[in-house]
């Protein structure tokens, strides 16, 4: 039986892409482009997380393929699932070494999605897993952690504190208030960035970077 270029096998947790490793890119992305056009209809308008299976991709070829999917289908991805497993679990250690830096009487979390209109106002650092969609705010005396999208409007600090910082799988925020220090979104809308990110103060401005074991190290936790 012939091998297929590309298959896409699916779940309740997202998309999985499986390639062909001999494919030529150009190939795989013409493939990709037919694939998710005939099955537009049938894949519907979900938001979806995808994982790219069967051949190594360089970042510049992972963007030209999601620009691709959501060109010719109706998904929204919302992230990329990623495969490097080293990767991987240097990001889950090195993340759960600093949380566990929070005391348990500093710390709380709070497991679901933040719809618009809603506000949660915390005493302590709070870690939410789930989204914060546009319209959400949340307000922390102390670090926000989003394991999920971060879409509205966070302030960490609260209480003066400008040592706190704002974590997210994916940051996207309309408006981040670190202590007194305000940063608001560009009006030129823009795919943000599919790697973890973390925003804090220096020098009287927030600044938002990759989050890997070095910013981890270098933030103090409030």
């Amino acid at each position: 039986m012939k091998k297929a270029p590309i298959v896409i096998k699916g779940n309740k947790s997202g998309i999985r892409l499986v390639m062909d490793s001999g494919l030529s890119f150009d190939e795989l992305l013409s493939e990709v482009r037919k694939k998710f056009s005939e099955s537009s209809d049938f894949l519907g308008d979900a938001q979806v997380a995808i994982s790219f299976e069967g051949r190594k991709l360089t970042e510049e070829e992972e963007a030209i393929l999601l620009q691709c999917i959501v060109d010719h289908s109706k998904l929204d991805v919302v992230c990329v699932i990623d495969n490097d497993k080293k990767r991987e679990e240097l990001f889950t250690r090195s993340l759960n070494e600093r949380l566990m830096q929070m005391k348990t009487n500093t710390g709380q979390f709070f497991k679901g999605n933040l719809r618009s209109g809603q506000v949660m106002e915390f005493e302590t650092s709070i870690v939410i897993l789930g989204d914060v969609n546009a319209g959400a705010h949340i307000v922390s005396t102390g670090n926000v952690v989003v394991l999920g999208t971060l879409n509205g409007t966070v302030y960490a600090g609260a209480s003066g504190q400008e040592n706190s910082f704002v974590v997210a799988l994916r940051m996207n925020p309309v408006q981040i208030r670190i202590g007194d220090i305000i940063a608001r979104s560009s009006d030129e809308k823009s795919e943000p960035p599919r790697e973890p990110q973390i925003a804090y103060v220096e020098e009287g401005a927030i600044y938002i970077d990759t989050l890997s074991r070095d910013t981890l190290k270098d933030i103090k936790c409030y």
